[in-house]
């Protein structure tokens, strides 16, 4: 939780905040003087000041008529005049200024920012008005497993107990036959937004630790993972993915307090290394999953990389970690390899960087709305160029609030079909977890459970070698339980049993059609599944035919009118009666 107060500046008994227009307030509090001082008063400048120090309007007795100056004389209430004529009193009493000298009162209004979706409370507010979590949170010491509504240590569930008993067992069965390695560092928490603004930035270090301390509390790391050593990336492996331009770009931050790369995209003087340590740790991770010495892996990792393109760093991304990850793999012996990109937003630095690679399958699911969601692009039609037609697949949703089903829908007519006729020697899936319900960027519906069922379907292809490289998820509370959920499926548990008959969204039914229409000229595959359910997109259309006929049906009278006085009633209602 972070607290912050608001001091608010207030002129006590509707005084006017300035000169202008305190002359206007008190010009009018006397009728006569007006008359007779308005045309010389309002020529001067800085007549009036703040106080009665400050007055210097001159009013000649003489030029007044006799009958104006008596009636000015007869009020109790001070005139110009009266207050020119007597400056000295006002001089010795200092209480008397207040009704000239606007006080100013400091009213103090606390508010403080939820740790878990960095929304703005009240200080009066108890729980979240977002996303309901409690001011004092214990997310950062427990993860998910730490209770929402109750402050500090209470959890929702125990694991950590019955996974340690059993982890050590675990390991040693799984010694032979590889386990599943995960790859964090402390020192990419130093990459953090310096200057303070009026809301915390999404991308920021507690995504990190709230999910390190979900897996601590479910005994998953450490315990059942093995911890894999940082190395920061080389400027000649960068040099595959980056030019020299943005690489030195990225370095020079390191000399600077705090710098932006664009409007969102911030930097200090730790971000440098931060992205170098995370782009080393994919790199090593997706090195060792393909030589054997692990089954597959986690790259618990930020800054994220997904934006960040051949010459550019941008939405929160510096250095491209997936492509950083590719690369290795074709480094250390893979020839063909997948990307599945599940974050919200188009990664589309990571298309660019491949779009005339035929080694490389980009697969992307992201909210798109006909390029009104970050970052614009990503369209169904963009496939890839020069040689490598068909290579980058995008399947862009058209609207928020998506969830399991469309996902696992365009995984089992989509995904599936092209990576399993592609055959990778090596997958990797870009995991922005900015989908998941409750994300304040996504605002989508995908849970824990769905995200596990896509690990899983992923986990069949390449042998099994796949690697999860973290990107986006900015509610702390989705975003652990997700990771978590995924690094469960990695361990070998069963993500529950498969999808069968998945009933989409129509609007994710008219996606995955429109992605199947311009896929299958570079996989022929997919044309049964394409003429599959343009049939059911069929059926969708003629029930919602029906449900707008229904609507629109008239009133249909009671057929006992036809025969009584309602007879002629009857006829018109029904359109069996004509005026001519």
């Amino acid at each position: 939780m972070v607290s912050e107060t608001i001091q608010v500046s207030c002129v006590t008994n509707g005084e006017a905040k300035n000169n202008q227009g305190f002359k206007r307030k008190h010009f009018g509090s006397d009728e006569h003087t007006t008359a007779c001082c308005h045309d010389r008063v309002s020529d001067e400048k800085g007549d009036i000041g703040t106080s009665g120090r400050d007055i210097t309007v001159n009013i000649n007795d003489d030029t007044q008529p006799d009958g104006v100056s008596k009636r000015v004389r007869q009020p109790k209430e001070l005139t110009f005049q009266d207050m020119y004529n007597n400056q000295d009193a006002f001089d010795d009493d200092d209480e008397d200024d207040s009704d000239w000298e606007p006080l100013q009162k400091h009213i103090e209004i606390s508010k403080w920012f939820c740790t878990n979706c960095t929304m703005v409370n009240l200080d009066d507010v108890v729980h979240c008005d977002i996303c309901g979590e409690h001011k004092e949170s214990g997310i950062l010491r427990h993860g998910f497993y730490a209770s929402p509504s109750s402050p500090e240590v209470d959890l929702i569930q125990v694991e950590s107990e019955d996974r340690r008993r059993g982890s050590d067992l675990h390991l040693k069965a799984s010694a032979s036959s590889c386990s599943t390695a995960v790859g964090f560092d402390e020192r990419m928490l130093l990459h953090s937004e310096v200057e303070r603004k009026s809301h915390p930035h999404p991308e920021r270090p507690d995504r990190l630790q709230a999910i390190a301390a979900s897996l601590s509390a479910a005994g998953i790391f450490p315990g059942e993972c093995c911890p894999i050593s940082a190395r920061e990336i080389t400027q000649e492996e960068l040099q595959r993915v980056h030019t020299l331009e943005h690489i030195e770009a990225v370095e020079l931050t390191s000399q600077i307090f705090s710098s932006y790369f664009t409007a969102d995209t911030y930097a200090n003087e730790h971000s440098a290394h931060a992205a170098r340590l995370a782009a080393g740790l994919c790199a090593d991770l997706a090195s060792a999953i393909f030589s054997g010495r692990f089954k597959n892996g986690f790259a618990l990792v930020r800054p994220p990389g997904h934006h960040a393109g051949v010459t550019q760093a941008m939405g929160f991304c510096l250095h491209n970690n997936a492509a950083v990850a590719a690369l290795a793999a074709q480094v250390a012996g893979a020839k063909k390899v997948l990307i599945v990109d599940w974050d919200v937003h188009h990664g589309n630095g990571t298309q660019e960087i491949f779009d005339q690679n035929k080694s490389v399958l980009y697969v992307s699911l992201h909210r798109h709305e006909g390029g009104r969601f970050y970052p614009g692009t990503g369209a169904a039609s963009e496939v890839g160029s020069k040689g490598a037609e068909g290579y980058c697949v995008n399947i862009p949703w058209s609207r928020g609030g998506v969830g399991d089903n469309d996902y696992i829908f365009a995984f089992q007519h989509v995904v599936l079909p092209i990576a399993f006729k592609f055959a990778p020697d090596f997958t990797i899936i870009s995991a922005g977890f900015d989908a998941a319900r409750g994300d304040p960027l996504g605002c989508c519906d995908v849970t824990p459970a769905g995200y596990a069922q896509m690990a899983h379907m992923l986990s069949t292809l390449s042998c099994g070698k796949l690697l999860v490289i973290l990107e986006g998820g900015y509610n702390l509370r989705s975003i652990s339980s997700s990771a978590t959920a995924v690094i469960k499926v990695l361990l070998g548990e069963n993500s529950g049993c498969e999808p069968v008959n998945i009933v989409p969204s129509k609007s994710g039914l008219h996606t995955v059609l429109e992605v199947l229409k311009i896929q299958m000229k570079y996989w022929p595959t997919l044309n049964s599944s394409f003429e599959k359910l343009q049939s059911q997109w069929g059926m969708y259309c003629m029930e919602s035919k029906k449900k707008q006929l229904k609507r629109r049906r008239p009133f249909e009278p009671p057929l006992c009118w036809r025969w009584g006085r309602k007879q002629l009633l009857y006829h018109i209602l029904t359109g069996h009666f004509y005026l001519k």
